[in-house]
């Protein structure tokens, strides 16, 4: 993040409930200090062994507002969350809370899963690219965020295009009058891919950057994320927004489910 990243650690306690209350005695203000220390502590220690500067930001509300309003408030360039976290009741559930951060904010977040941390300088990324201008914005922020990735890095730019069994394409070869042949579904599904890929190449190309392009078929999310396993994979780059199969911009379900299993 750049040789001297400037870091704040925000924690934020959800309400106590009418039960909770009782059970505190009426001290909420000492009962939110407390888990706001036991959140932030074992991050403080790493922070200061790594010789890291940082602050700190306590608060008590619904976690994606106060960490909307923080962002709003402190314009990071960067927000750095993990997939899941705790809910009122201290289960694990798949992250809620960046979800609704992703769709509160439009300051780029990194999602870190729960698996070790990559070791080497050198990273291998995968930029998901849809053709719209959220899969645009992914390639853009790569391109001006290289340090990041480190001397030497692979890109993947991966583009999944829909199976052929899907209903619009039923609609096509009815208004064709037409059955569609193996052949021609898989001439869609290629222009459709380089459709996705002209909205990214000028960007890569005036950067200089050298990137793989990859094309999958099937359900965007299981392939992202497969694919990333496969290759091993270190970090996916993709817009919390994109194109759903009838070329409507959907809040980033697909983005969401990578973040769930990628």
């Amino acid at each position: 993040l750049g040789a001297h990243p400037q870091l704040v650690l925000i924690t934020v306690q959800q309400p106590l409930s009418a039960i909770r209350r009782l059970l505190v005695r009426g001290d909420e203000q000492a009962y939110y200090d407390a888990e706001a220390e036991r959140a932030l502590a074992p991050a403080r220690r790493v922070l200061r062994a790594e010789g890291v500067d940082f602050t700190e930001q306590k608060a008590v509300g619904d976690p994606a507002e106060k960490i909307a309003e923080a962002v709003a408030r402190e314009k990071p360039d960067l927000i750095l969350m993990g997939s899941r976290g705790l809910s009122a009741f201290a289960g694990l559930i798949l992250g809620s809370v960046t979800t609704e951060v992703l769709a509160r904010t439009r300051t780029p977040v990194l999602i870190v899963r729960g698996k070790e941390e990559p070791r080497k300088d050198a990273l291998r990324v995968a930029i998901a690219v849809d053709g719209s201008e959220y899969g645009q914005a992914a390639a853009r922020y790569v391109v001006s965020h290289l340090e990041l990735f480190g001397q030497g890095a692979k890109f993947h730019a991966v583009n999944v295009v829909t199976t052929l069994d899907k209903e619009y394409y039923s609609v096509v070869a009815a208004v064709s009058n037409e059955k569609l042949t193996k052949k021609d579904m898989k001439l869609i599904q290629y222009e459709d891919f380089v459709d996705a890929m002209k909205t990214v190449r000028p960007i890569f190309k005036a950067a200089g950057l050298k990137v793989k392009e990859v094309c999958l078929t099937g359900d965007p999310a299981d392939q992202i994320a497969d694919y990333a396993e496969e290759n091993r994979l270190d970090l996916i780059v993709m817009g919390s927004h994109g194109y759903g199969n009838f070329k409507s911009a959907v809040m980033g379900s697909v983005a969401t489910h990578v973040a769930a299993q990628g």
